[in-house]
């Protein structure tokens, strides 16, 4: 399980305190599992699972899945996208003038554009996550 633990980190240019910090598994635990003095639980299995959007399965065996995984969002994801998204709200609130439908745009139209945009994002993402790790999304 750690070799492809490893992989994955690798693969996604990411060091062993990024995955600490958004999985909240401890540092010593990942070392545990490095020397063999501990395997881990499936809690702790499916928290890096669901960081790589990959399933329990792959991560523990390395085989491919023999159906057509849909690209999912990870939890930094979402988080990125809402960080985004308060960064624009702030931007457009703070804008004088600015028309939504030939009148001043009010709340409740910036956050029409503002879903209009999460959805958007959202679907970019799952694309690329499609795109560019192709070979995880394709049928076996």
């Amino acid at each position: 399980m750690y070799e492809i633990y490893c992989k994955l980190r690798d693969s996604n240019g990411l060091k062993d305190a990024d995955i600490v910090r958004e999985t909240g598994i401890t540092k010593s635990t990942f070392s545990d599992w490095k020397s063999g003095r501990s395997n881990p639980k499936q809690d702790k299995l499916q928290k890096i699972a669901d960081f790589f959007g990959v399933t329990i399965d792959y991560l523990t065996t390395g085989k491919e899945p023999a159906y057509k995984m849909e690209p999912t969002l990870t939890a930094k994801d979402k988080r990125d996208i809402t960080k985004i998204l308060d960064q624009t709200r702030e931007q457009l609130m703070s804008q004088e003038g600015l028309m939504f439908d030939g009148k001043p745009a009010s709340p409740e139209a910036i956050d029409s554009i503002l879903s209009a945009m999460q959805i958007g994002m959202e679907m970019a993402k799952k694309k690329n996550k499609e795109k560019y790790t192709p070979k995880k999304y394709k049928k076996g």
